[in-house]
């Protein structure tokens, strides 16, 4: 009888603390299942839009994501200038803006089109290195766009247009957008020193400007909604 209640004590010693928690349901082939619910895609971004659009410094919604270093900073700014695709729009710009006899100064034709072109790309990259590194380094500000992921189309429409104004800083607190608004303004201002002089106004400058930052603002309206795009029509593939 004792070695019979010895050995129910050794058995039942072997068991762990919570069964019902650490043990995975078996189907009917004795197979076990896991129980751990799917990830949620909710406000999930990708690395790139369509497979081609830089999307690196979009953060996922309720992602807690360490501060952005100096380095961080540049790398981003850079993938963001150089990626194969910024070679891509800045060649439809240019036809765009050739097409529009924007510069008249620029002339048609090939020659022409390759001043559009290096002028387009030059805008770029002069933009991303001041609102991206630059004004973000000597601000301290973080210059990710932070998906809201949750809410109406009004609530999220205006939340990610808002960001052009409101920012976060390196410590996590919101503040004024000064990378984007003072780092957009002077690259408005550098672009205007290679370009003809009678381009070199400041109502040139301040169009330049605001046509920027308004485009920065629908970006990130199109960055909100990506993922909701992705999850509809890929199925969060990318």
């Amino acid at each position: 009888m004792a070695n019979a209640q010895s050995h129910t004590i050794a058995s039942t010693d072997n068991l762990p603390d919570a069964p019902d928690i650490t043990f995975a349901e078996q189907d009917q082939t004795g197979t076990a299942q896991s129980q751990q619910p799917p990830a949620s895609t909710e406000g999930k971004q990708t690395k790139r839009i369509l497979g081609i659009i830089p999307n690196f410094r979009s953060v996922s919604a309720n992602e807690k994501l360490p501060p952005q270093s100096m380095k961080d900073k540049f790398i981003t700014s850079t993938q963001d200038s150089f990626d194969y695709s910024a070679f891509i729009f800045a060649g439809i710009l240019a036809g765009i803006s050739q097409a529009e006899d924007s510069y008249p100064e620029f002339d048609q034709g090939a020659a022409g089109y390759g001043r559009y072109y290096w002028h387009t790309f030059a805008d770029q990259a002069v933009e991303n290195y001041n609102v991206e590194f630059i004004f973000p380094t000597v601000l301290k500000q973080d210059s990710r766009y932070y998906t809201l992921g949750h809410g109406g189309l009004i609530k999220r429409s205006a939340y990610s247009f808002s960001r052009v104004l409101i920012t976060r800083t390196d410590a996590g607190n919101e503040t004024f957008n000064a990378s984007e608004i003072v780092g957009a303004g002077a690259a408005s201002g550098i672009s205007s020193l290679y370009y003809p002089a009678q381009e070199r106004t400041w109502t040139k400058v301040g169009q330049h400007w605001l046509t920027n930052v308004g485009l920065d603002g629908l970006t990130f309206i199109f960055k909100e909604f990506w993922p909701d795009i992705n999850d509809a029509v890929f199925h969060q593939k990318q």
